[in-house]
């Protein structure tokens, strides 16, 4: 399970991070708010633990702009702000959960199996980007109207940049998640861009807009002009 920690506690933090890597949990650990969102660009984990005294932008401002994009990853604020006011306020917000510091580390454990044993949001079925339409009941997609003949690779390829709209997703990040590739000793990198050339020239060639984007050196996207 990968956690997305955002603390700028530095020391608190990096403390954090090392009694759950020991518990077996892949821990990124990033100090601001800001650089929160540029990790959140790059991929969602599996859960955050989000600090709501952040210098700059709070954790409740973060929180508020991953809800507004309709992140549903699971969040748990870690704070030391304990009023009831303070909890129903971030709750509200769209945490999940709201543990105060100073707390017991066995109790942050309890709270994490709680949160990651909870249902995952279930995707809907018609996701839609620009006048790109992708129907993942009837496994079709169109744009302006028009059919899109995708083979079953292209079509879990596409469904995963939809998903991940507006995101620079990096080729790691297609291997692991859409060709369920953890090993990284062969590299799938010239299938992936193969994959991808093949996906734009269906979506993009016989279009004025263009919408498959390459990032050179990070990875590729869905944007519009």
């Amino acid at each position: 399970m990968h956690v997305l920690l955002v603390d700028d506690e530095k020391k608190f933090a990096l403390a954090l991070k090392q009694g759950l890597e020991e518990e077996g949990y892949s821990v990124e650990v990033v100090f601001s708010g800001e650089a929160a969102l540029r990790a959140l660009e790059h991929g969602v984990p599996d859960l955050v633990l989000l600090d709501i005294m952040l210098p700059r932008r709070s954790g409740l401002s973060i929180l508020h702009e991953l809800r507004r994009d309709g992140m549903h990853v699971p969040v748990l604020l870690l704070t030391a702000l304990h009023t009831v006011e303070d909890r129903v306020h971030g709750l509200d917000a769209g945490a999940d959960d709201y543990l105060v510091k100073p707390f017991a580390f066995p109790e942050l454990l309890a709270r994490i199996r709680a949160l990651l044993r909870r249902p995952s949001v279930v995707p809907q079925s018609l996701l839609e980007y620009a006048d790109l339409y992708l129907d993942r009941s009837s496994h079709s997609a169109t744009r302006n109207g028009i059919a899109l003949d995708l083979t079953s690779r292209e079509f879990d390829l596409l469904e995963y940049l939809m998903v991940n709209h507006e995101r620079v997703v990096s080729r790691e990040m297609l291997a692991r998640d859409v060709w369920q590739e953890t090993s990284r000793y062969t590299s799938l990198d010239n299938v992936i861009d193969v994959q991808i050339a093949r996906l734009r020239r269906k979506i993009d060639d016989a279009f004025e807009s263009k919408l498959l984007r390459t990032v050179r050196g990070v990875g590729f996207v869905l944007r519009e002009d």
